[in-house]
């Protein structure tokens, strides 16, 4: 055989060999029990498709998409051999669409694109953006963090794209700058729409310890702790539920830090509200002993209403310190002096319903009010519920 002829033969021996990486065209022969499509080439040889290297989608069935004798495209990703089989190769269709589309890029870095979210891992968000696979850290999902990444999975998002390596088929995406870009619109469309004082219906969103985020819409609203009931609330969960619909009163828009602060409280009716009917002046009540202070004691009258037995107010004898008489929890009967509900004040006694000492003088600071010392240590209790003149008495 001349060399021209070995050349030649070798030439075309050569062109008939398959190779990693190589493009295909095959047809289908079978689709066997293990959800893989078995390909024949122009070789004679046989190649397969698991359908793993079909498609992203891992509930996909072969047996949905192809059927015999369709012919399919695939890039070799490997061969196999086997001393019962022969040469078999392992063919991919995904690898072929990612590579087509690297080779048709249309975006760079910089760039807001549109991803599909393909699924959630532990360290993230991989993406499909116009056929190419990507990923978003978790910490660049959104602005705060994110502990459940699941939600996202099949949802349709907008992310910035940080980092392109089409050598490397590396595509790293952002999420959390174009998510901060729509929520200052968002913001923005709100503040325009809410007006403080008006009442308007949302969700809750999530529970934190300090208190619950209420959805308007698009944007969040906070409720502090204080704002959820009239009743003392220590957990925000123990009254709320994450998809709750609540009345809420908006309390204060923030434009310059993006908040808008709600109150749960401020849309029911409060205890104060028939306090006054309830219990005007000379009625008698038995209430419980909350706190103790220097200056007297606060009694709680009503589920929620407090009212302060000023140390005046305790015993015709004299009385230096109401915690030698009072204790918290002790059950007592009070008589009401004053009632302010728009204060959330009122004024109760327990001497008066005492019978007085007979010529007996009582002591100055009991009968006339408080001391400015009473007066020093009633200020720094944010939490009193009485008024300078309970304090006083007839010295005002």
């Amino acid at each position: 055989m001349s060399d021209t002829n070995s050349e030649l033969l070798a030439a075309l021996e050569s062109a008939d060999q398959i190779k990693v990486g190589d493009v295909v065209t095959g047809e289908v022969l079978a689709i066997d029990n293990d959800n893989q499509a078995v390909i024949g080439l122009h070789t004679g040889e046989e190649g397969v498709v698991p359908a793993r290297e079909y498609s992203d989608d891992r509930s996909v069935n072969l047996a949905d998409d192809l059927k015999v004798g369709d012919s399919i495209e695939t890039v070799v990703v490997s061969n196999v051999t086997s001393d019962k089989e022969g040469v078999a190769y392992l063919l991919s269709k995904k690898r072929l669409e990612a590579r087509k589309a690297w080779e048709k890029l249309s975006f760079a870095e910089g760039d807001v694109v549109d991803a599909t979210v393909l699924n959630a891992v532990r360290g993230g968000l991989i993406v499909d953006v116009a056929g190419i696979r990507g990923f978003v850290p978790a910490s660049m999902v959104a602005e705060r963090f994110v502990s459940d990444l699941g939600q996202f999975k099949g949802q349709d998002i907008k992310a910035e794209v940080i980092e392109i390596d089409p050598a490397k088929a590396r595509l790293i995406l952002s999420r959390k700058a174009v998510a901060a870009q729509e929520r200052a619109e968002k913001l923005q469309e709100a503040f325009s729409r809410l007006t403080v004082g008006e009442v308007v219906e949302g969700t809750v969103a999530r529970l934190t310890d300090f208190g619950a985020f209420v959805d308007l819409g698009g944007v969040d609203g906070l409720v502090h702790v204080s704002e959820i009931s009239h009743d003392r609330v220590k957990d925000p969960a123990d009254v709320l539920s994450k998809g709750d619909k609540v009345n809420v009163k908006i309390l204060a828009l923030d434009t310059e830090r993006g908040r808008i602060s709600l109150s749960i409280k401020a849309t029911q009716p409060g205890p104060w509200d028939e306090v006054a009917e309830k219990a005007p002046a000379g009625t008698v009540l038995e209430g419980t002993v909350k706190r103790v202070k220097d200056f007297g004691a606060f009694v709680e009258i009503f589920p929620g209403i407090e009212g302060l037995v000023h140390v005046s107010q305790i015993s015709h004898k004299r009385v230096e310190n109401p915690g030698d008489v009072l204790k918290s929890g002790d059950k007592v009967k009070v008589q009401v002096l004053d009632v302010k509900p728009q204060e959330e004040r009122i004024s109760l006694s327990m001497k008066a319903l005492e019978e007085k000492p007979a010529n007996k003088q009582e002591d100055n600071d009991n009968a006339n009010g408080a001391s400015r010392a009473d007066v020093a240590a009633y200020q720094q209790d944010d939490e009193g519920a009485a008024t300078l003149g309970d304090i006083f008495g007839d010295k005002l």
